[in-house]
């Protein structure tokens, strides 16, 4: 280290990019922080909290987007390049680095380009020298190729998915960091790539086998001569070379960390056949039928298929349409009237009609439209508009949304315009730009009500914590889109051969780590 308290440096880019949507993740689709500011973004490095005072953090630059398309190739270099040349300006003024918390989700794809984020990690290794250490932190959805691992001194990733332990992944990555530097240097690492790819509503950590997989991978961690243990699931919905599971465990020890990264590997291909869906899952017409017959309020279903959080374009409409022709919702109350008295907009209503609400759809010209009907009529304003499918019309095109506007706000950081719009009994969530609704806040804040609500339509794979504690039931409906359920559907064709499941495997694979 050059001093008591090393200098470390904390970059990166982060996003999870679907090749099977058309949306592009353009500058409009990122966060930046830099500086100051990008320090204080993670909540361990707040003043006063023991790992802030351990070291000089600098915060160099970091982009981060909600998952979407592809990166245009000029904004990936463009955030690459700011940050090789914010590291080379402040190395040439303050000395060399003696650490960096890279972080990245994994599953970023770059229009041009396969495995991004190596290159990334390349660009910011000759940036530093080959003297300071890297310590990355990723999302289990991940990508692992060879050189990512060997660029990164130390690597690791979420063991939980849904993601409750996104912040406690990343203070491990710099604690793990920092350790390193007070002793022993960079340790060395067991690669291996499993040829598997699961979407992640088959590998919740929330059930088996994955529970008990994940559980195992902490307990590696925590041997003698091991510093780390990490699996990733891979990503999906990306037709890349390097998509598939990998595991990388780090330490000291050649011969643990070897036999453990085999024996992790193993467990992850001998239970390639035992991963299910996290939820009872169907088609649409199964789903809306199964969720109409239950007594359980409210009822989830999982629009999957355009998952905004999970790459997908989020203006698919062809759930929707489904919905707005769906008689149990057209009948509560008909063509957008007024909602019978003593019906606080909740469950059933007066005449004997379902309540839903559709979370959400993106259209901006859409949006604005509602805000203006609503600015000039006030709530109760009537508006006949089209709208979805700007980005994705391959399932299905423009929806027209012929209804009474409830609500209509203006600034929320993620989508811009918030407008919901009621048809019959189905109340739309009309957004300016994508937004994922995971909190039961993000419903209430614009006067709506799920836990009143006969069936609520939420745009996600697994349901995240808030909603899932809500949900009294809930199903995963297996929808069209860029983040499609079934995969052998999709047309990967640059996949590594062979992948679970989309080929067939002769023999049994090379499941020999590679020590790094």
């Amino acid at each position: 280290m050059t001093s008591s308290r090393p200098r470390v440096a904390i970059a990166g880019m982060s996003i999870e990019s679907s090749t099977f949507s058309p949306h592009r993740s353009g500058w409009e689709a990122f966060t930046l922080r830099r500086g100051d500011e990008l320090v204080a973004h993670y909540p361990f490095l707040a003043d006063g909290a023991p790992l802030r005072d351990a070291a000089d953090w600098t915060g160099v630059l970091h982009a981060r987007s909600l998952p979407g398309g592809a990166v245009p190739a000029d904004v990936y270099e463009s955030v690459r390049d700011e940050i090789v040349a914010t590291l080379r300006a402040q190395l040439a003024e303050h000395g060399p680095y003696d650490g960096v918390l890279l972080d990245i989700h994994g599953a970023m794809t770059v229009v041009g380009r396969d495995d991004a984020e190596a290159d990334l990690a390349a660009a910011v290794r000759a940036a530093v020298g080959p003297g300071t250490l890297i310590s990355t932190t990723m999302d289990l959805h991940g990508n692992v190729p060879r050189e990512l691992a060997e660029l990164s001194d130390l690597i690791t990733c979420y063991r939980m998915a849904p993601h409750e332990d996104v912040w406690e992944t990343r203070e491990r990555a710099a604690a793990n960091l920092l350790s390193r530097l007070r002793s022993g240097g960079a340790p060395k690492k067991a690669w291996l790539q499993v040829p598997v790819l699961l979407p992640g509503e088959k590998t919740s950590t929330r059930i088996e086998p994955a529970a008990s997989i994940y559980a195992d991978v902490a307990r590696v961690a925590e041997l003698p001569g091991v510093v780390d243990a990490a699996l990733w699931v891979g990503y999906a919905w990306a037709d890349e070379p390097s998509c598939r599971a990998a595991v990388v465990v780090t330490g000291d020890d050649e011969e643990v960390i070897l036999r453990e990264a085999e024996r992790l590997g193993r467990r992850y291909w001998d239970a390639r056949d035992e991963f299910a869906f996290v939820a009872p899952a169907a088609p649409y017409e199964e789903c809306v039928a199964t969720a109409l017959a239950s007594t359980a309020r409210p009822y989830f279903l999982s629009d999957s298929g355009d998952n905004p959080t999970a790459g997908g374009a989020g203006d698919v409409t062809w759930t929707l349409a489904r919905l707005l022709a769906e008689p149990a919702f057209t009948a509560a109350p008909q063509d957008g009237g007024p909602v019978p008295d003593g019906d606080d907009g909740g469950g059933s209503v007066a005449d004997g009609g379902r309540t839903a609400i559709y979370a959400s759809l993106p259209d901006a010209a859409a949006a604005r439209e509602v805000a203006k009907a609503w600015a000039e009529h006030g709530a109760g304003a009537e508006v006949d508009v089209e709208a979805g499918a700007r980005v994705d019309d391959g399932p299905h095109g423009p929806v027209r949304l012929r209804g009474v506007v409830e609500h209509v706000s203006e600034g929320d950081p993620d989508a811009g315009i918030v407008a919901v719009v009621r048809v019959g009994g189905l109340r739309v969530i009309l957004t300016e730009r994508r937004k994922p609704y995971h909190l039961e806040s993000d419903f209430t804040s614009i006067g709506l009500d799920p836990r009143g609500t006969d069936v609520v339509v939420v745009k996600i794979g697994y349901l995240e914590p808030d909603l899932y504690d809500m949900a009294a039931d809930w199903m995963l409906m297996l929808t069209p889109g860029g983040v499609d359920q079934d995969l052998l559907r999709l047309g990967h064709h640059r996949l590594t051969t062979p992948t679970h499941p989309f080929h067939e495997f002769a023999t049994e694979p090379n499941l020999t780590p590679t020590l790094l």
